[in-house]
């Protein structure tokens, strides 16, 4: 089994998630938390442990020399709409602040639509804003949690 540049990067990240999730320890918990099921350590953790799996699977299948390159599936994908729609994710990181979580998610999914090529206007209107009222409902009504309406709306109304 030769080194390759397939399986030094997955050395690489494999021990790179390895002391993500020792560090991942070191996150402070309110008292009772370490009691929880889901707390301040649960995402980190698991992020470190899929990481460090998805590593040694690579590290382990990487190709030998002479057989393709591990990313030759990657090759032909639209790139693109990639970095537009991680583009979007984080407008919508931004506007969510200003917008509130209504405005803010439907111009998202609708963005979003449209990057990935819908052009019917009627669509992506039934597609995003049944989905994000029935969402903001259930939160709110349902489970009783607080989204904020926007900080744009807040100075409006002198909330």
């Amino acid at each position: 089994m030769l080194i390759t540049k397939d399986r030094l990067g997955a050395f690489i990240f494999l021990v790179f998630s390895i002391a993500y999730g020792f560090a991942a320890r070191d996150i402070p918990l309110f008292p009772g938390d370490e009691f929880e099921p889901f707390n301040a350590q649960t995402m980190p953790t698991l992020l470190a442990c899929l990481g460090a799996a998805v590593s040694f699977l690579i590290l382990i299948r990487a190709p030998e020399p002479g057989e393709g390159s591990f990313a030759a599936p990657f090759l032909g994908l639209n790139w693109g709409v990639v970095f537009k729609l991680a583009g979007l994710m984080i407008a919508y990181g931004f506007g969510l602040y200003w917008l509130g979580f209504l405005i803010a998610t439907t111009a998202f999914l609708m963005a979003g639509f449209w990057v990935l090529g819908e052009r019917r206007r009627k669509i992506i209107l039934l597609a995003s804003l049944p989905i994000v009222v029935a969402f903001w409902l259930i939160l709110t009504r349902l489970l009783s949690i607080y989204l904020t309406p926007g900080a744009l709306y807040l100075d409006m109304v002198g909330g």
